[in-house]
């Protein structure tokens, strides 16, 4: 059950006293571990549990707090603050603008406490009463087999490199003069900003864009591509775009030239959009410009592992290294840097590194999601990218407005397509976006991690009225579409002689 909060206890104190214990020191290593764990985010806490679980001695080092940024900075407080932000979203009509700012600070103080309790799952107590030795400080490999951390030489037979990644900051002009806010830093806010520009229209910058505005900031949003979320389905882009501008973002997509500087007690924000300047002071700046993999300060030269021009370890498909004995998972080597992830190649990756296993990253099927309102989630690939790899797909669409449980709830924007190949009903991907997307999505994860297809998908039951009845519809589209003309009149001359 979670730790509950003391009247003597802040949350940041247990969060603290969980993840970096302020009078912790590290113990004496010992000779040699069958696993050494360098980070302890999401793949570094699974590698190391599930090594010592099976058995193995373990060693995990950690240069800041466990639990990474998806307990920190990452999925909890942002997922709690954008919860709050649609609560307050709908009650709006019974909420007074002189109450944003109790609202806001609520939220934070929500936020915070919920970190704090949720972080017992990634504390000290539960790795050491797991059989794990924790060390805090920053790991550097000395040799091909031995790390030393707070001065101290941890010599293993494997190790898994789980380190993450951290925010990336572009060359924007003037960007070193100014204070600004990344991912890591946003929840530290105790105000809410009147004004608040966020430069990058990825993920985070939406998600945070929207929930800010919907909190009651005038919200500047601003992203050098041509649009927002671009590894997503343009149909589904279009939805969610629709949802932020209604919610009073200003969006600027195709943007030259930013520039920010510090201007009478506020940050000036300039481009070029569409060839028209725009300049705006705002009192807070987000830069939430995608993620860097944290990789620089391992010397991982001298561990012979070798990354790639952008920080990234590289390895193969059994996540190992260019060093042997050690593999990496997560963030600091995939391009699916999401917790779910991370979670899943630590366990491809403790198979291999303990056991020889054969288990294979390319054989996993990852989904993501965007939690701004409408979501947005995908997985696999999209037509565009099936032509590149030779695939003939065929694509099915399920309007959400003929879903009768989302037509019963008023929430009819939104569609589901799944994308098979030619002549099957193989799924090799799809896009979801509405509400409640995310969670649609890992129906098709499941039916494509277990080989269901869309025949399967419309013998399927489902309770009425759900949302799931989308799948059996589009099993349903599938099997009607199977049905050539020659079939069909031979089918309509047997029903007539019947």
């Amino acid at each position: 059950m979670n730790a509950p909060l003391s009247s003597s206890a802040t949350a940041d104190d247990l969060l603290a006293q969980n993840v970096h214990p302020p009078d912790w020191k590290n113990k004496t290593p010992a000779p040699r571990y069958d696993l050494l764990v360098v980070g302890g985010g999401p793949a570094g806490l699974v590698s190391a549990v599930g090594a010592a679980g099976l058995g193995a001695r373990v060693a995990l080092v950690e240069r800041e707090a466990l639990g990474g940024d998806c307990l920190n900075t990452g999925c909890v407080p942002s997922k709690a603050l954008l919860e709050s932000a649609w609560r307050l979203e709908r009650d709006r009509s019974a909420t007074v603008r002189d109450d944003i700012q109790v609202a806001f600070r609520s939220a934070m103080e929500h936020m915070r406490g919920l970190r704090a309790a949720m972080s017992h799952h990634d504390s000290v107590t539960r790795l050491t009463q797991s059989g794990v030795d924790v060390f805090f400080g920053n790991a550097e490999f000395m040799k091909t087999n031995m790390v030393e951390v707070d001065k101290k030489q941890l010599r293993f037979k494997r190790a898994i490199v789980a380190t993450g990644a951290s925010p990336a900051i572009p060359p924007i002009p003037g960007i070193e003069t100014i204070p600004f806010l990344t991912s890591q830093t946003i929840f530290s806010l105790s105000s809410l900003p009147s004004r608040i520009a966020v430069i990058g229209a990825g993920p985070i910058g939406c998600e945070l864009a929207q929930a800010f505005a919907r909190f009651g900031s005038d919200v500047f949003l601003f992203e050098v591509a041509d649009g927002i979320l671009p590894r997503e389905d343009p149909e589904a882009i279009s939805l969610v775009k629709a949802g932020i501008l209604r919610d009073g973002v200003h969006v600027f997509t195709g943007c030259k030239n930013i520039e920010v500087r510090g201007r009478n007690g506020k940050i000036g924000i300039s481009c070029l959009h569409q060839s028209d300047p725009v300049d705006h002071d705002v009192d807070q700046l987000l830069v939430a410009t995608g993620r860097t993999p944290n990789s620089d300060s391992l010397n991982l030269e001298a561990a012979q592992v070798r990354i790639g021009p952008r920080g990234h370890i590289l390895v193969d498909d059994f996540l190992r290294t260019t060093n042997r004995r050690i593999y990496a998972a997560g963030d600091v080597c995939s391009q699916y840097q999401f917790t779910h992830a991370a979670d899943a190649l630590a366990r491809i990756a403790v198979g291999n590194a303990l056991f020889g296993l054969r288990g294979r990253a390319s054989r996993l099927c990852i989904p993501w999601a965007t939690y701004t309102s409408p979501e947005i989630a995908q997985i696999g690939v999209l037509p565009e990218e099936a032509v590149r790899r030779g695939w003939k797909v065929e694509t099915y669409i399920q309007p959400f407005s003929e879903v009768d449980r989302c037509v019963i709830r008023g929430e009819t924007d939104g569609f589901m397509k799944v994308y098979v190949r030619q002549r099957s009903d193989k799924i090799v991907g799809a896009t979801v976006v509405g509400k409640g997307a995310s969670e649609l999505i890992g129906v098709l994860s499941l039916a494509m991690t277990a080989g269901v297809g869309l025949k399967q998908m419309a013998k399927t039951i489902f309770p009425y009225p759900t949302e799931g009845d989308v799948f059996r519809r589009l099993g349903d589209q599938y099997n009607r579409g199977r049905l050539s003309p020659w079939v069909k009149r031979l089918l309509a001359g047997w029903i007539a002689w019947r």
